[in-house]
């Protein structure tokens, strides 16, 4: 029994372990993080600071402030003779186009958005101020999750002409969504086949009373 409850208290150990490699990064002017040749965006507000890695098999933790900040799935280069890959967060960059919201028309981070934000934003910019529209849509995401927003984007599109306003309209009914119908109580009851009155049944009982 004692080398059952060893494994046990050594499995428990295992599970709780934690265990990463901790470096410090400095982020780069665009939000960027090199490591093994690979670059991992952060938040835009953390652009020329300092960062802590934790680097797992699997993934990257990028801390800030003392909180997760980002998370990347690890990507590993076999082939020294291939260039590095870069892996964007398109809401890393949302600070960057609230200021300049021109930026999302070519800016390779927001190439990584779901393809209903992009079917949006091709028919917002053909409007006037349809990029700082475009850029309200995606701060939605700093208050919702943007699978709530996606949905809601996915909604106004069905409408010939979708605006924020329309997305907004959607994430309300989604977040909110209207009560079922009251099912209606039948205040009159009526009896389909109205029973007969036969008084014969009483005479018989009746009679079989005083027959004893």
């Amino acid at each position: 029994s004692l080398i059952i409850q060893e494994r046990h208290h050594l499995m428990k150990v295992n599970a709780d372990f934690d265990g990463f490699i901790e470096h410090t990064k400095k982020v780069s002017s665009t939000c960027l993080v090199n490591f093994d040749r690979n670059k991992y965006s952060v938040p835009a507000s953390f652009a020329n600071r300092r960062v802590s890695l934790h680097v797992y098999p699997d993934k990257l933790e990028f801390i800030g402030e003392g909180q997760k900040i980002a998370e990347h799935q690890r990507i590993f280069l076999s082939n020294h003779d291939v260039p590095g890959k870069v892996l964007y967060d398109w809401q890393h960059y949302l600070l960057v186009a609230q200021r300049k919201p021109g930026a999302i028309r070519n800016g390779a981070p927001f190439q990584t958005m779901p393809e209903s934000f992009k079917h949006l934003q091709s028919i917002l910019v053909q409007r006037d101020r349809g990029d700082k529209e475009m850029v309200e849509v995606l701060s939605l995401v700093l208050h919702h999750s943007e699978e709530d927003v996606e949905k809601a984007v996915e909604m106004a599109l069905e409408v010939n002409k979708p605006s924020k306003q329309h997305v907004i309209n959607c994430l309300h009914r989604i977040l909110n969504p209207a009560p079922p119908e009251p099912v209606p109580v039948i205040t009159e009851l009526k009896l389909m086949n109205e029973p007969t009155s036969d008084t014969s049944r009483y005479d018989n009982l009746r009679g079989n009373r005083h027959a004893h």
